[in-house]
């Protein structure tokens, strides 16, 4: 039985390192060039996978799982380089929370203020380049008469 398995191992592995010095031969005649431009496309190929799949992602949309509760934020101001306070509506009621780069915080919590949410859905927010852009060209093109 061992008379048969070490021939049968000993070609086997002649075999296998012939095989690898023709892989490494064949490599070695390949041009710097050829190496590059696989990179470069590999590249390619892997950021316009990338591409696909961020908007596939965006057409899909964000899974929805459970109750979903209605959060929508009211307002909030700046009060540091990283911090922020902010007012939360969830339901009926207003939450004020404390926003840092590592926590969020609950300040105080209050019943929905109607008036305040109805002053705000009722202003629209100036647009500030559109009424300078059109005072520079009246100034520009003087008064129409």
């Amino acid at each position: 039985m061992t008379r048969l398995l070490f021939p049968a191992l000993f070609i086997f592995s002649t075999g296998t390192a012939f095989a690898a010095e023709q892989a490494a031969a064949s490599q070695a005649a390949v041009s710097p060039t050829t190496g590059l431009l696989q990179i470069f496309l590999g590249l390619i190929a892997v950021l316009a996978l990338m591409a696909v799949a961020a908007w596939s992602f965006k057409k899909i949309g964000p899974a929805v799982s459970g109750n979903k509760v209605p959060v929508k934020v009211v307002g909030g101001v700046s009060v540091g380089n990283r911090e922020r306070i902010m007012v939360v509506e969830v339901a009926d009621q207003w939450i004020v929370v404390g926003v840092t780069a590592t926590q969020i915080n609950t300040l105080s919590t209050m019943p929905r203020q109607a008036s305040l949410a109805d002053q705000q859905d009722d202003t629209q927010p100036v647009n500030q380049f559109s009424t300078w852009l059109r005072r520079t060209m009246d100034k520009r093109n003087g008064p129409q008469q």
